[in-house]
């Protein structure tokens, strides 16, 4: 599918990994509207997770990244709710919790409530706007935040 070869660089985690984490957030290509088929085939394999419920309660949220403005952001995370949904884990979308930063229209990016994104251009070569990283580090930071107070619920 004319994919970037895999790198190094990158740590690839395996499914049964997930259970370890006190969250997640995953993040992914669109295509057509939805998570890539790599990705898929990734939720595909938690089955055994699915079986022992042992996903059930963490939180998770989304990230991604389009080729085009009308690359389905939106829906993209829509589809990946559904994922969720099944493992029992709770959807922590961004919301407008970053702000001033959701309603600017003096440029192009990506990003919506459900989660950071960027407009990578059809050929994958635009990189993220200040904008586009301003709200990912927002969205991690969230994230982590409520990660923490569920944790702190879960053990207290």
């Amino acid at each position: 599918m004319h994919a970037a070869p895999g790198r190094e660089d990158h740590p690839v985690i395996t499914a049964s990994q997930l259970a370890e984490a006190d969250g997640i957030l995953f993040g992914f290509p669109t295509r057509f509207g939805m998570m890539a088929a790599q990705m898929k085939a990734f939720f595909d394999s938690t089955g055994g997770l699915w079986q022992a419920q042992s996903l059930s309660g963490k939180p998770a949220g989304v990230f991604f990244a389009t080729g085009t403005q009308g690359g389905g952001q939106e829906t993209t995370a829509l589809t990946a709710v559904t994922q969720l949904t099944h493992h029992g884990m709770l959807f922590v979308p961004v919301g407008y919790t970053h702000g001033a930063g959701m309603f600017a229209m003096d440029e192009v990016k990506g990003g919506s409530p459900y989660g950071a994104g960027i407009f990578a251009g059809a050929d994958g070569s635009r990189v993220p706007s200040d904008a586009e990283l301003a709200l990912a580090a927002h969205q991690g930071k969230y994230f982590a935040g409520i990660a923490k107070k569920l944790k702190s619920i879960s053990t207290g």
